[in-house]
């Protein structure tokens, strides 16, 4: 797990807010999450503290699942004021949230990201479509029993014999849902059956499509990005799952897999012509803002920073164009709270 701790650490940090439920913690920032929003925040906690003396930020890096948990379990200064996520908030997190005193959860979209699969560079060069790596992934591939494929020919015969092995997030990483929703799920309804089967009974499809085989063919990587990186590079025929920023800062250790002839990059990321394309998002606790007025000038700061030409663009996140930046930019201004309502 990766950890930013920043002025203090969190024990120290916890006991400097005063240990109470008034959540007056001097304007200090706690937020936890998604390992792919991880060096975003990072860089925008470091730059925010060193242009707002006595502001100390602490930003932990456990994946968007477990930081929704930790997020929701109540208001306070013992909980996290934000949240980094590399998915949409779930209805069953909001809830959790609002029955524990956080009912008020803004959410900010901060640009574009693509789940990207790599390889290392010595690597043959995967071209793999999501029906490809949905045949090599699922444990019950379109419910018809056991995952049998022991290499990449078994699933397409246009693909080389080299043995299924995909290091990837665990099942509390927001890149393990985006690989779910985006690319498992996708192949699996490639299937008219599959697709009718969501219509009769959504629980069964969705074990079906999502449900990941466990006989070693993929391998939980835990939160730590880089290791999977440095893992891939040194092991061939090898692939690993992560964010698109990742493969920009370790472009001479790994190389990208395209999916359906496309290889990510960021244009193809920004006009989500790239299968694996998905927003990312920071979520702010609106019971903690009038007592951390900081909350919002960090949220300021990290609008400042998203656009084009900007510091976070050079560390590899996507930003919103047209439309959609537009009104990310004004959410950031606004803080206008989320409607749970469009929440899946």
């Amino acid at each position: 797990m990766k950890k930013l701790m920043v002025a203090l650490p969190l024990v120290a940090l916890v006991a400097a807010c005063g240990g109470n439920d008034s959540n007056a913690a001097g304007g200090d920032i706690k937020i936890v999450g998604s390992s792919t929003v991880y060096p975003f925040t990072t860089a925008i906690a470091e730059a925010f503290m060193k242009d707002n003396a006595g502001t100390r930020v602490v930003v932990e890096s456990t994946g968007t699942g477990a930081g929704a948990k930790l997020f929701c379990a109540g208001i306070g200064d013992k909980f996290p004021d934000m949240l980094n996520a590399s998915r949409q908030l779930k209805a069953s997190e909001y809830e959790t949230c609002a029955a524990n005193g956080a009912k008020t959860i803004i959410e900010v979209p901060i640009g574009i990201d693509g789940l990207t699969f790599i390889e290392g560079k010595d690597g043959p060069g995967l071209n793999l479509t999501v029906d490809d790596i949905y045949k090599a992934l699922a444990a019950n591939p379109f419910g018809k029993g056991p995952n049998k494929a022991k290499t990449w020919k078994d699933v397409n015969p246009a693909l080389p014999a080299i043995a299924i092995k995909v290091m990837g997030p665990p099942t509390t990483s927001g890149t393990r849902d985006s690989l779910a929703d985006l690319i498992l799920t996708k192949g699996c309804e490639s299937d008219t059956a599959m697709k009718d089967l969501k219509k009769s009974d959504e629980k069964k499809q969705k074990e079906i499509c999502t449900g990941i085989r466990t006989d070693g063919a993929y391998v939980e990587a835990g939160e730590n990005d880089n290791l999977l990186v440095q893992k891939v590079s040194q092991e061939p025929g090898t692939l690993g799952v992560l964010g698109y920023s990742f493969l920009e800062e370790n472009a001479d250790k790994v190389k990208p897999v395209a999916l359906k002839g496309v290889l990510p990059t960021e244009a193809t990321i920004a006009d989500l012509s790239y299968p694996g394309s998905r927003k990312l998002y920071v979520y702010l606790k609106g019971e903690h803002l009038a007592a951390k007025p900081a909350m919002k000038k960090f949220i300021e700061a990290y609008s400042k920073a998203w656009g084009t030409g900007g510091p976070l663009e050079k560390k590899g996140l996507v930003p919103f164009a047209g439309a959609d930046a537009g009104a990310a930019t004004a959410q950031a201004t606004a803080l206008k709270p989320l409607d749970p309502s469009t929440l899946k």
